[in-house]
């Protein structure tokens, strides 16, 4: 594993967990930036070895930073299951996946598959029932809008780093 390129996963980790931090919430809750940038990191380093520690390491930290009761686990479960399924959407559609416009719709495709897999599981680790419709139109649609404007103009920014530097990128 190429040490320039933890370092790119670990400062994508990073600024995604300061954003989620710093970003107040929008009803009641806070958009989850961490998943955008997991999601710039698939796209970067498309290797099942490196979409498994992404997602880990952004379940891990967005778990310790919810805020949501009992989040920990559903935020670990929502980001190892989304990130696989953001792997092979990228995979599937290779090139394609690559253009700010596919990653957009990609972005907003797993924003909803996080929600609903977070909700799920939140729902079944608390044992609270009934809410889930609600909570997906209240929170995770903002969310979807949000993480898609965010990736629309942080990937072609960070993409163009890249590119001027000696990364091992799936760009290059």
């Amino acid at each position: 594993m190429n040490t320039k390129n933890l370092v790119l996963m670990a400062m994508l980790v990073g600024v995604g967990t300061a954003l989620y931090l710093f970003m107040p919430p929008i009803n009641g809750m806070k958009p989850d930036f961490m998943l955008t940038m997991m999601f710039i990191g698939i796209l970067l380093f498309t290797t099942l070895r490196d979409t498994f520690l992404l997602s880990l390491t952004t379940g891990v930290l967005s778990g310790l930073f919810t805020t949501f009761p009992a989040g920990f686990v559903p935020n670990i479960i929502d980001k190892f299951v989304t990130g696989l399924l953001f792997f092979a959407a990228v995979v599937a559609l290779r090139k394609a996946a690559r253009s700010v416009a596919a990653g957009t719709v990609l972005t907003v495709i797993g924003t909803a598959i996080s929600g609903a897999i977070f909700l799920g599981a939140a729902i079944f680790v608390t044992g609270f029932e009934g809410a889930f419709t609600e909570m997906f139109i209240i929170v995770v649609l903002p969310a979807m809008a949000i993480n898609a404007i965010a990736f629309f103009i942080i990937f072609p920014i960070i993409t163009n780093l890249v590119k001027r530097s000696k990364f091992e990128t799936a760009l290059n």
